[in-house]
């Protein structure tokens, strides 16, 4: 099968593309020829060459916020995005398209429609945002990671699949994690997690409780590009004791699977991989939901928590006693730390990568929805 792919922005809309076709490639046995389209200074492109994976730039705009002045140059962009788009699938000629979100999947679902390639939109969040809202009345299926999500897909094209991870974190343990990050097999491990991009203000907060919670576990920090240097020479200035329990990195590509198998308890955002790699590994977490990235981080917080896997705390409480009360109080509780680890667990569903690699075969066998109109359009 030949197939096109598009998602980016933050790596929650990256890794489940990598995760189907790595699923493809080990549990199924077969190639699949790739192209992927994207924003070339995005981080799907550091993403799809680390994984090997041809890729196209094109041009990108998001709408997202967008103030009224520059709305035009945005649709501007779009448009020469998705003439580019137009432009690959020519060439390449695919028989199915998956987007997984964020802006840079504009061009690519909306030249699928264009050339009536079959395309299967996969909404990670719980929410769909501005851009999965729109590409969906233009995809053949829309794959969605909750049944509570299905609401907000128009007519009867949503299914639920869940949220597809790499296969490696169902295999994964602690003792094995912490040995490969040359961790301390026996302490207690707390894994600090901003996202792709970092989180400064979980970095702030974080480096002023680090006296505190050093003599209690050791720490793997993941803090993004911006803040790590900082960090680094916070790590520098403390305690000997100390210092080496601290372990700080702008980010990690495959060495992730081993920071989640290795921690007992996680200090994160609430964007769609965490809701989606925490429940493979069982991980608890204390989630801080991004106050500015509309509504969808709250809502996968919420759903975190209602399903008792995780605790949530606001942004604005990490410079105070509020984040280094909750990560103490529940590093020390063995039996809270079990039964969140549990909960987690229950919701993660290893079949997702199979389920949505079984949908592109079925839909890559017929010609695409177009409902807004019944012609062959050529451009």
């Amino acid at each position: 099968m030949r197939l096109l792919v598009s998602g980016g922005g933050t790596g929650g809309h990256v890794y489940p593309i990598l995760a189907v076709l790595r699923h493809i490639d080990r549990e199924e046995k077969r190639s699949v020829d790739v192209c992927y389209v994207g924003d070339a200074s995005g981080i799907e492109a550091r993403l799809a060459a680390k994984a090997g994976l041809p890729f196209q730039g094109v041009s990108t705009a998001s709408f997202h916020g967008a103030s009224l002045w520059s709305l035009p140059g945005r649709a501007i962009r779009l448009s020469r995005g998705t003439a580019q788009c137009l432009r690959v699938i020519d060439q390449f000629r695919p028989q199915a398209v998956l987007a997984t979100g964020g802006y840079v999947s504009g061009p690519a679902i909306l030249a699928a429609w264009v050339r009536r390639v079959p395309s299967l939109v996969y909404l990670p969040d719980l929410t769909p945002g501005l851009a999965i809202r729109f590409l969906g009345r233009l995809a053949t299926r829309v794959a969605v990671s909750f049944e509570r999500s299905i609401s907000s897909i128009p007519g009867k094209r949503g299914i639920v699949t869940g949220y597809p991870v790499r296969p490696e974190l169902f295999e994964t343990n602690k003792t094995t994690s912490r040995r490969n990050l040359q961790l301390d097999e026996d302490t207690k491990t707390l894994l600090v997690l901003g996202g792709s991009q970092g989180a400064h203000s979980i970095n702030l907060g974080m480096s002023a409780i680090l006296e505190d919670l050093l003599p209690l576990c050791q720490i793997v920090h993941i803090a993004g590009e911006r803040d790590v240097s900082w960090l680094l020479s916070r790590k520098e200035g403390l305690p000997e004791p100390l210092s080496p329990r601290y372990r700080v990195y702008p980010y990690l590509h495959e060495e992730m699977i081993y920071a989640l198998g290795a921690a007992d308890l996680a200090v994160a955002r609430a964007g769609a991989a965490t809701i989606g790699e925490f429940p493979a590994v069982g991980l608890p977490s204390v989630l801080v939901p991004y106050p500015h990235a509309g509504a969808h981080q709250y809502a996968n917080a919420e759903y975190m928590v209602h399903n008792q896997a995780a605790v949530q705390i606001e942004d604005a409480y990490l410079e105070g006693d509020v984040l280094r009360e909750t990560i103490i109080s529940l590093l020390g509780d063995e039996e809270r730390l079990s039964q969140l680890s549990e909960a987690a667990r229950r919701l993660a569903r290893p079949e997702a990568s199979a389920h949505i690699a079984s949908l592109l075969d079925e839909i890559s066998t017929q010609k695409a929805r177009t409902p807004a109109r019944e012609d062959e359009a050529t451009v």
